[in-house]
């Protein structure tokens, strides 16, 4: 009995091990997934006149794993990307913007999921409209005027469009990979 009771602590222990060892693989990947993401988005001419609209192609990696790894491994693959994209792609004041932008999106983004009525799109409209809103808010701050927030409208429009296709995308990916994910 004893010989067994340790033979199923091992087997508890293996499965254990191997599903971390699965779950640290699946970051890395979206990880190195979100960067891609986030330097095509770099070579992407902008197509509006106004600073700062984007199309947030990484956070399709984002919401992904805010809905099959969980809160804190979406929120810490966002602020690793943002970090890494800002260094190689950026600027220190491109980080400030981005951070303090992904962090009240993180935030939204996870409360909006865990009240469970509102859909992915939902969530990833959200996501995009208070990625803008803290951008814009730190942008205020950093430049002290208070004139960039006639910007607002355009970058709630824009953080509307893309978090909707954003979301639809990551939608879509969820549903289309929902066996996979779950072994």
């Amino acid at each position: 009995s004893l010989l067994s009771l340790l033979r199923k602590k091992k087997e508890k222990w293996t499965w254990s091990y191997n599903m971390e060892t699965r779950k640290v693989a699946r970051m890395g990947l979206l990880l190195a997934l979100s960067m891609i993401l986030s330097y095509v988005e770099t070579l992407i001419p902008a197509f509006v006149a106004v600073p700062g609209v984007k199309i947030g192609l990484a956070n399709i990696v984002i919401v992904f794993a805010l809905y099959t790894l969980g809160d804190m491994e979406a929120i810490s693959l966002s602020l690793i990307r943002v970090l890494l994209s800002s260094l190689l792609f950026g600027s220190v004041l491109s980080l400030l913007y981005s951070f303090s932008g992904a962090l009240l999106s993180l935030v939204g983004m996870v409360l909006m999921k865990k009240v469970k009525i509102f859909s992915t799109t939902v969530v990833s409209v959200t996501g995009g409209v208070l990625h803008n809103l803290g951008q814009i808010l730190v942008a205020c701050l950093v430049l002290e005027t208070d004139v960039l927030l006639y910007y607002l409208p355009v970058l709630i429009l824009s953080g509307t469009i893309t978090g909707a296709v954003i979301g639809i995308i990551a939608s879509l990916v969820i549903k289309r990979l929902e066996n996979n994910i779950r072994s």
